[in-house]
């Protein structure tokens, strides 16, 4: 089975300039992320604005072969931080297991557009991250 090339980071300009609200929403998320950054969970991009955690070990995926997988990032946007959560990519199914106030904030397949920093939808990022985890983990990619 052929492998995936392996990716490069994201090439991402910081966008907080302007947006100081924005910069303290984007570290609560970040602080979020990180709290799996552990074992073969490590991040790719830790800068001004931009952080991806990925699980960075071999895995087959609807019958391909990937060198790593992306778990979850977080991104200053103009006007936004984007919330990119993997595991929803992976199985859909996992959407019906979160909080309707952040599904409120889904764009496309994995985008959250967070505008404001609300306890509320915080706590959602965060069962959203354990319920992720753990799917990852029943995969065997621990």
């Amino acid at each position: 089975m052929a492998k995936a090339a392996k990716s490069a980071p994201a090439k991402y300009a910081d966008k907080s300039a302007g947006q100081p609200e924005l910069l303290l929403l984007f570290n609560s998320i970040r602080k979020l992320v990180m709290k799996y950054a552990k074992g073969n969970y490590v991040a790719k991009a830790d800068n001004p604005g931009h952080y991806e955690l990925y699980y960075n070990k071999e895995v087959e995926q609807a019958g391909r072969t990937y060198p790593e997988i992306c778990f979850a990032s977080v991104l200053i946007q103009k006007g936004y931080v984007g919330f990119y959560f993997f595991p929803v990519y992976v199985d859909v199914a996992l959407t019906k297991e979160l909080d309707t106030e952040l599904l409120n904030t889904l764009k496309g397949k994995t985008c959250f557009h967070i505008r404001a920093k609300d306890s509320g939808l915080l706590n959602a990022i965060r069962d959203a991250l354990k319920t992720g985890y753990h799917y990852y983990q029943s995969k065997g990619w621990k």
